[in-house]
């Protein structure tokens, strides 16, 4: 199996200690990262390399629950803390789990348990659909309605035939997670369903009457799959 690529996120050094030493003991988990802040955290998630957040909630800078809702969904979490009454919160955020400390290692291992399943018991639906975190609302999206996704700065934008659903994540990190049989990256700034392109004019992609640039970078590779 894959390592599991951990981070922690607590303002508490002790806390922090105690779940890198509970990751280290786990063989397919793998510590990559801690952080006292949130905010400091933000770069490392961008890069979409992070599989499991073990994040605190009562944090100084600003509540775990809250940083919770600006970073990306595919990045799951399990929130720890001291205070009980946070539990309803956390669960409401779509948490994998809540831990309540002191955190024990059996329990500790029966949250990294649910993440677990969360990969090995992926069913037809979920590998046809996309969940997109847009703001504080979750859209459900067929992959075959994507027509193409775009990046702007730190957002990507999904267009579909009748809508488009702004979200707060990396091209780079996104083109990992969709699959690569429908999808195609075709620009720095552009993913393309392939099922939906319909000619090549000089270096354009047509999707019907949408022009979608190719990058000199991605010509060939682009001829090649699609012509």
């Amino acid at each position: 199996m894959k390592k599991i690529n951990c981070l922690v996120i607590d303002d508490e050094e002790l806390a922090r200690s105690l779940l890198k030493t509970y990751i280290n003991k786990v063989d397919d988990l793998e510590f990559i990262a801690e952080f006292e802040n949130p905010l400091e955290a933000l770069p490392k998630i961008k890069e979409g390399t992070i599989n499991l957040i073990f994040l605190d909630i009562q944090m100084p800078e600003i509540k775990g629950t809250d940083f919770a809702k600006i970073i990306g969904s595919e990045t799951k979490i399990i929130f720890t803390t001291a205070y009980s009454e946070y539990a309803l919160e956390g669960f409401n955020l779509n948490a994998l789990d809540y831990l309540l400390k002191p955190i024990t290692f059996p329990r500790f291992l029966e949250a990294v348990q649910k993440f677990k399943k969360t990969i090995t018991n992926t069913n037809s639906e979920t590998e046809q659909t996309i969940t997109i975190k847009s703001g504080y609302d979750l859209y459900k999206v067929n992959y075959a309605d994507i027509l193409y996704i775009k990046s702007d700065s730190e957002y990507v934008t999904f267009y579909t035939s009748d809508k488009k659903i702004m979200s707060l994540q990396s091209l780079k990190k996104l083109e990992s997670v969709i699959p690569s049989s429908m999808f195609l990256r075709v620009h720095r700034s552009y993913i393309i369903n392939k099922t939906k392109v319909t000619a090549l004019k000089g270096r354009d992609l047509m999707l019907s009457d949408i022009e979608i640039p190719i990058s000199d970078s991605y010509y060939e590779k682009v001829k090649s799959e699609l012509f």
